[in-house]
């Protein structure tokens, strides 16, 4: 499953695993939300509505580009720096591998920056 970011006018792919949280989050696009920074290490929004945490693992670590789901606060958490294990942290997908270098060091600048008005969208 394909999804776009759209952010400052610039739209970036991504990839979402197939897994049900994967599913429920794209089932729900498109999406305009407002990124904040927690950590020094990520974006997040919280979601109107909770996604299944069916089939998911108790918890993962994150890289620099992955979108996951943190599923005890219900929120969208999209990594601009790796981060080690979080119980409740369910991998969504990452930056697509069609993404070039420049590309996803943009992306990844834009996200280390301040709070962020972004829109989700399903790709074909």
């Amino acid at each position: 499953m394909n999804i776009s970011e759209t952010a400052n006018g610039k739209a970036y792919r991504l990839t979402l695993l197939d897994n049900p949280t994967a599913k429920d989050f794209y089932a729900s696009l498109p999406l305009k939300l407002t990124l904040k920074d927690y950590a020094n290490t990520q974006k997040i929004a919280m979601l109107e509505q909770k996604l299944t945490k069916a089939q998911a693992p108790k918890g993962t670590s994150a890289k620099r580009g992955d979108i996951t789901y943190y599923a005890p606060w219900g929120n969208l958490a999209l990594f601009y720096r790796d981060y080690g294990y979080a119980d409740g942290l369910i991998p969504l997908g990452t930056l697509s591998n069609e993404t070039s270098q420049e590309m996803s060091e943009e992306f990844i600048e834009l996200l280390s920056g301040d709070d962020l008005d972004v829109v989700f969208d399903k790709q074909p």
